[in-house]
């Protein structure tokens, strides 16, 4: 049995088992969370290709990790496994996530306050080592670091959803 992986070494451990799995299927591992949701832990694995992703991706993926994943053993604990896609209202993690949709409009939520608010449509003009760089409705750029933010997502629903 593999030596037992804990908190964020899961995410990572799983991410080097189910990146090269994706890949070969003409998937893209969009991120991997481990996350515990009342007494049950489920491991989340998102998956993402151009033209969308469908049910059939996702059970194709599901059933190409089922062994590797289990050969590695990499978690300690019962958990439920689960694969998805990001969704039209992805939310923008990993470097890759932010470099990809440079240009695109985007909903930040920041966790101060900016302006009197948390809440910004903006436009994602910039990535550098964790720095973001957004264009403001007043025409203003602006950079901020990754942990200024509680989230930032795709704004394909010009700003009507909830983040």
């Amino acid at each position: 049995m593999a030596e037992k992986k804990k908190g964020g070494n899961v995410v990572n451990a799983v991410w080097n088992i189910a990146q090269p799995i994706a890949e070969e299927l003409g998937l893209i591992l969009w991120d991997v969370k481990f996350q515990k949701e009342g007494a049950n832990w489920y491991l989340r694995i998102i998956i993402d290709k151009d033209g969308g992703v469908g049910i059939d991706d996702c059970v194709n993926m599901n059933d190409a990790l089922d062994v590797p994943l289990d050969e590695a053993d990499p978690i300690e604990q019962s958990y439920n496994l689960q694969i998805s896609s990001p969704g039209i209202e992805r939310e923008l993690i990993r470097d890759f996530h932010f470099i990809t949709y440079l240009g695109s409009k985007v909903i930040v939520k920041f966790r101060s306050a900016v302006d009197g608010v948390k809440l910004h449509n903006c436009i994602l003009r910039g990535y550098d080592e964790g720095n973001i760089i957004l264009e403001f409705p007043d025409n203003t750029e602006r950079t901020f670091e990754k942990k200024d933010f509680s989230s930032i997502k795709l704004d394909d629903f010009d700003g009507v959803y909830d983040i």
